[in-house]
């Protein structure tokens, strides 16, 4: 008589005398071991978005305490500016060799390590006394959110690639949605004076549980071998990629550092009305991702990419010509449904190049449209010194319309 099942290791074998004419019995006995039991798509769905929604929350954790840490350390508003740069510094010195990083150790590797330093360095950011150490501990908080943010958008991509559609958009709506809760989180321990040092402490003893539990059901990716380029060239077709990403992270950066003063200046809005246009901006970009993924299943990136340049392009226009509360508020509305769908679709479309890791191609991509992030909102503010906000914005609009120009171009 012979038992025994798959996945297993098998047992003893027993003989028995008098069981008919001394019948050999072999009673094979098995186990099935956990680690061959797969794991659904639908549960490396939930894990990445996890890690999504970890990250949007470390990251307004940060940005809702700003204005205590200015006062604690006693910074003027000029003094801040130049300390704050120290993080979009961080992640721009690390995108050049993180796809590297990543192709030798795998994304997975990868996002554990950074999805556990990250929310620490926010213990350390409570903890800084000084300017310097303040400056210091940002820069590790950029360069740690950078491997966070190209590790798990490498581990999306492959979830797509089960999936066998387009769903990066709606785990970037993740990310938007925990940006809410991390703002909402944030009054909280201020309503409970609670110090920043108090407050991180607790959303990183919340978030290292929750990020060794969520790892062991991403996405298992081998890390390659052989020598791998440090640097690594885009070609033709990721450059455009990072062209299209350079224009909407330009829209975006605008309308983060821009939103509430246009309001204020051009369309004089009154003191209660000032942040409207961005609270509609925000919604609309976080609720557009959450139903991009539909359209782009029914029409493909590109016809999605040129409609979101076009809405852009309108909405910016639309507050430029009427500079009134209602339209205004309409046009940024526009803005963000725009807005919501170009990275998740470009860093989509990039990590399925045939010519270059997931990882090297989101971080090339990454790299360019970071630019534009940067470049766009001290941009807007030498045009509007010179002539006017109005005019910045038209600016911008006209990059909206190039989302659009440049999307025709793509296979």
């Amino acid at each position: 008589m012979k038992c025994q099942f798959p996945n297993s290791y098998s047992g003893r074998k027993y003989n028995r005398k008098g069981a008919g004419k001394g019948q050999n019995v072999r009673l094979t006995v098995s186990l099935p071991l956990m680690s061959s039991i797969p794991v659904s798509k639908s549960t490396h769905r939930i894990a990445v978005a996890v890690f999504f929604f970890l990250a949007g929350l470390s990251f307004a954790s940060w940005a809702s305490r700003i204005p205590d840490i200015k006062l604690h350390l006693g910074l003027s508003e000029g003094s801040l500016g130049l300390i704050l740069f120290a993080l979009p510094t961080g992640i721009m010195s690390s995108l050049p060799f993180t796809g590297w990083i990543i192709s030798k150790w795998s994304s997975r590797t990868i996002l554990l390590i950074a999805s556990i330093l990250y929310p620490l360095t926010l213990v350390l950011i409570g903890m800084v006394q000084t300017p310097i150490q303040l400056a210091g501990t940002l820069f590790l908080f950029g360069t740690w959110s950078n491997f966070f943010n190209i590790a798990v958008n490498t581990q999306a991509i492959a979830v797509e690639q089960l999936y066998g559609k387009t769903i990066m958009a709606s785990f970037h709506g993740i990310w938007s949605l925990a940006g809410f809760s991390g703002a909402a989180v944030g009054t909280l321990m201020i309503s409970l004076e609670l110090v920043p040092f108090w407050h991180f402490t607790i959303i990183t003893s919340l978030s290292i549980p929750v990020v060794l539990l969520a790892n062991k059901y991403t996405v298992k990716q081998d890390a390659q071998t052989g020598k791998q380029p440090l640097f690594a060239k885009p070609d033709k077709t990721i450059l455009l990629y990072g062209l299209i990403a350079f224009g909407s992270m330009v829209c975006e950066g605008t309308m983060f550092d821009w939103s509430g003063v246009y309001f204020q200046k051009a369309v004089a809005a009154p003191a209660q009305w000032v942040t409207l246009g961005y609270l509609l901006f925000m919604g609309a970009m976080a609720t557009g991702r959450f139903i991009s993924d539909r359209f782009t299943t029914r029409f493909g990136i590109k016809p999605v990419l040129q409609a979101s340049g076009a809405l852009i392009a309108t909405g910016l226009m639309i507050s430029v010509i009427f500079p009134y509360i209602i339209p205004a508020g309409i046009g940024f509305l526009m803005v963000g449904l725009g807005v919501s769908s170009v990275i998740p679709l470009i860093y989509s479309a990039a990590g399925r190049s045939k010519t270059m890791n997931p990882g090297v191609a989101l971080a090339a991509v990454s790299t360019i449209g970071f630019i534009g992030f940067l470049l766009g909102p001290p941009l807007i503010g030498s045009i509007a010194q010179i002539a006017s906000l109005r005019w910045s914005f038209t600016l911008i609009a006209c990059l909206g319309l190039l989302i659009t120009v440049l999307a025709k171009k793509m296979h």
